[in-house]
């Protein structure tokens, strides 16, 4: 098309510089000379009566196309003689882009993926709507299975992924595949990442008091620096309100800098989001009248930290709701917001490190529920039905921080946001389970109503026995099963314990609360359970229709807390790439020293899945799909189909 389209520009300059006269031929029918009328004015008929006696130089030779560029001079239409364009007609929408990306290629350039053209099938009925789509509903690397409602069969979903699995014996391929197997798998990878995750157990570790005489100061200073990711709240008048390492008196200098870099911005009305500095990344969050600054040193994107961030401050609304926090800072700028949230510490502390050890729910903004039959979980819901007060608003069942059944209004539905709030109080923090028993906590749910409190009534159900409880250790303490009833009164204290009551004791009769505890015990179920033989150590699936997740257990590639990070690290990867502003990917795969991963988005579902470094990509794209399948047969299982 290019070439075609110089010509023409060029053949336009000539007309437009050479005036050719083009005279036409006598025939037939064609008049006289003497009968054509003339048009000539005086001035030109003098000139050629001057000029009869010589004779005109010949006309140069005319281009031999100058007649298929030449414009007409009529409505008639001129037969063309255009060169044909090497390129056919065609109807066909191109395949989605397949990013690969590779240790041995950092400068982040896209493959297309390609393989040989396919006749075109005769489309399915179930897709009669994907043929009156236009092109310009999609973007330029839509697949036309992107539009699909959902994909039912095997086929489909090998020929979505055929685009990654296509390409076993391609020259990059087999080149990636030499060097890997020259530098050998089986080594320690010393990359940046391992350099960054080094000592990672000691990330945890409480830092030592800055002294009267600040004699540590120095080494207090080195150590806090060494942490790899940290969270910072002040006020907009420079007060400090939480960090998670170091004592206010250590880093008030800091506070101050980055209290001063904000200002500045906002003086030049550019509110200021983010920066790098130091092999560190800086997000930074304004919410009224406080400031929350993430510093990570982890990959994260600036969308996930800021999700990070936002969970924080929700977490400060769940104390002091929106019109307290609003109404403390009107009346005096310089408010210290410590002494409010005083005893709010273990609570922001264990939100801090959840997401810094990697937080599924958070990164996925999603719920886990614990796997049951339909039937045994319908059997729990209603429980929960017949039995619950007049003033319930919400009714929970959980375990080990997975939720087994709620029952809910009509028309009002629980944050995952404000869930992850309630779980990270029950299951993370150790307030409540060190009281033990019953407990009655006022809180605010910014997801549901951040101007005012709820009540929520917790009891811990012991569902481990004598024996077992002499072996439980820190995971089997995560397990444990709680009920939460949650009320708008402040007085239906009594009435929900009543419910509790009443509840534990019809699941006790109808092996409810057996079928939670074995539940519990089996924990999750292995990725060789779904597919026998599989290449996946791990993988997460997340119906977004429901917002809730599944995965399997981390055992046994991912034991330790420094894997698990490393495993949470390529989730958080994937989820940046195909959720990356103006990005249109619907397939990622991604090739590392220590593993292959790929992440599939559509409509209904994301999968994301990791595999060993020397997994066969077609086995991977393959053991995806099967995954899909398993989750829609099992999806009144794994998840929570509407509530009760």
């Amino acid at each position: 098309m290019s070439n075609a389209v110089g010509l023409a520009g060029e053949s336009s300059e000539a007309d437009s510089e050479r005036s050719i006269q083009v005279e036409p031929q006598p025939g037939a029918n064609d008049p006289s000379p003497s009968e054509t009328p003339s048009t000539c004015t005086p001035a030109i008929a003098a000139k050629e009566d001057a000029s009869s006696g010589e004779h005109p130089p010949p006309l140069p030779p005319r281009p031999t196309r100058l007649e298929s560029y030449r414009k007409p001079s009529s409505l008639v239409p001129q037969s063309s003689t255009r060169p044909s364009l090497q390129s056919t007609a065609t109807t066909a929408i191109s395949r989605p882009d397949i990013h690969i990306q590779t240790p041995y290629d950092r400068s982040g350039e896209r493959h297309e993926a390609t393989k040989q053209p396919t006749p075109p099938t005769k489309p399915r009925a179930g897709w009669g709507s994907i043929r009156r789509l236009k092109i310009q509903d999609g973007d330029e690397s839509a697949s036309i299975r992107s539009f699909a409602p959902t994909i039912e069969t095997g086929g489909d979903v090998e020929s979505l992924l055929g685009d990654v699995t296509g390409h076993e014996n391609s020259s990059s391929w087999n080149i990636l595949s030499g060097q890997l197997e020259e530098t050998g798998l089986e080594q320690p990878d010393a990359s940046q990442e391992e350099e960054v995750l080094y000592d990672f157990d000691r990330e945890f570790e409480e830092l030592d008091l800055l002294a009267s005489g600040a004699d540590n100061e120095e080494e207090l200073v080195r150590q806090w620096k060494s942490k790899r990711k940290h969270f910072l709240i002040l006020s907009s008048a420079g007060k400090p309100i939480y960090n998670r390492h170091g004592d206010d008196n250590l880093i008030s200098g800091y506070i101050g800098i980055v209290q001063t870099i904000i200002s500045f911005y906002e003086s030049a009305q550019d509110q200021l989001q983010g920066f790098t500095a130091g092999g560190a990344r800086f997000v930074i969050m304004c919410q009224g009248p406080l400031y929350l600054v993430a510093i990570s040193k982890l990959g994260e994107s600036d969308s996930q930290l800021r999700v990070q961030l936002e969970a924080l401050y929700m977490q400060i609304l769940s104390t002091l709701t929106l019109p307290n926090l609003t109404h403390m800072f009107s009346n005096r700028p310089s408010t210290d917001l410590r002494r409010p949230l005083q005893g709010t510490e273990p609570l922001l502390s264990a939100l801090a490190d959840s997401f810094t050890r990697g937080s599924a729910p958070t990164l996925f903004s999603a719920l886990e529920c614990l796997k049951l039959r339909k039937s045994h979980r319908e059997v729990i819901n209603n429980t929960l039905l017949q039995k619950r007060c007049d003033s319930l608003l919400y009714g929970l069942v959980v375990a080990g921080g997975r939720l087994v059944s709620v029952v809910r209004p009509r028309r009002h539905s629980l944050f995952p946001s404000d869930l992850q709030l309630i779980f990270n109080m029950l299951f993370e923090a150790d307030g409540i389970k060190a009281g033990g028993g019953e407990n009655w906590i006022p809180l605010c749910l910014p997801g549901f109503n951040k101007n005012g409190y709820l009540y929520m009534y917790v009891s811990f159900i012991d569902q481990l026995d004598q024996e077992d409880s002499d072996k439980m250790n820190e995971a089997s303490r995560h397990d444990e099963v709680a009920v939460l009833l949650i009320s708008a009164s402040k007085e239906s204290f009594f009435s929900l314990r009543d419910m509790r009551d009443a509840v534990v004791e019809e699941l006790e009769k109808n092996g409810g609360m057996e079928v939670i505890r074995a539940a519990v015990r089996r924990g999750r179920f292995a990725a060789t359970d779904i597919v026998p033989g599989t290449v996946l150590h791990h993988f997460i699936y997340k119906s977004r229709a429901n917002v809730q997740f599944t995965m399997p257990s981390f055992e046994p590639h991912f034991t330790d807390l420094l894997a698990r990070r490393k495993l949470l690290s390529i989730y958080h990867d994937l989820h940046a790439v195909v959720h990356a502003k103006n990005a249109h990917l619907k397939v990622h795969h991604c090739i590392s020293r220590g593993s292959i991963s790929l992440a599939w988005v559509t409509p209904l579902f994301e999968l994301y899945c990791v595999a060993g470094p020397k997994a066969n990509r077609n086995a991977l794209a393959q053991n995806a799909n099967k995954v899909v399948q398993w989750a829609r047969r099992e999806e009144e299982r794994i998840f929570i189909i509407g509530g009760a």
